[in-house]
């Protein structure tokens, strides 16, 4: 039996993963979280054995959460759910250890056939990636995004900086100090050559790499 958790801060979107899965006998949802902390907490309380994670999660990222299930629960497949561009996060979570990879778009029709694929041990990501990884193979000695030379965490302060949230906001929300964070957006800096938060978050926002509400 595959004993679902679902983390997604929107009930909204939860519900409507719960209303794709409610005919599915050998899935069961059997715990929620609605931030990226609770999911290890969950993970502790309940029988899950799946897990279905958003990637943009408040309090902890769904990439840090899913770095500590790869430490701490080595053996609960991780279906990354995103809805941001595959080809700006996807890389980043099957080299992190997810399992597989889904856009929100896609969800309502691929979710079930996602999942059973990853519980028979493969990996899972849609037509458009599987081109996008084939023609990121073909242009193996081309230059690819500036941003893709950025570490993982370079690229998600990056992206908190992209979203407005302040260097003391991000250095809570990460549990950093602040110096460390300014040091990897002095990083960041030189190795994208900004030279003001306003072209970091222009760029930001012309590449899609963050949600604008």
């Amino acid at each position: 039996m595959i004993n679902l958790l679902i983390a997604d801060d929107y009930l909204l979107i939860r519900e409507g993963l719960k209303k794709v899965l409610k005919d599915e006998p050998e899935i069961a949802v059997v715990a929620e979280a609605v931030n990226g902390a609770e999911v290890m907490k969950k993970l502790e309380k309940s029988q899950a054995n799946f897990v279905v994670l958003d990637i943009n999660m408040p309090v902890k990222s769904g990439l840090d959460v899913l770095l500590d299930m790869k430490r701490l629960h080595p053996h609960v497949p991780v279906l990354m759910l995103s809805m941001y561009p595959e080809k700006t996060y996807a890389m980043r979570s099957l080299k992190a250890g997810a399992a597989g990879y889904l856009s929100k778009e896609s969800a309502a029709d691929e979710l079930v056939s996602a999942i059973h694929k990853v519980w028979a041990g493969h990996k899972y990501i849609s037509a458009s990636l599987a081109e996008l990884l084939v023609e990121s193979v073909a242009n193996d000695n081309q230059a690819g995004e500036p941003h893709e030379k950025l570490s993982d965490r370079e690229f998600q302060i990056m992206c908190k900086i992209g979203e407005g949230e302040s260097i003391k906001n991000i250095a809570e929300s990460l549990t950093l100090t602040l110096s460390t964070v300014n040091t990897y957006r002095n990083r960041i800096f030189d190795k994208m050559g900004f030279t003001s938060n306003a072209e970091l978050i222009r760029y930001c926002l012309t590449n899609n790499l963050v949600w604008v509400d």
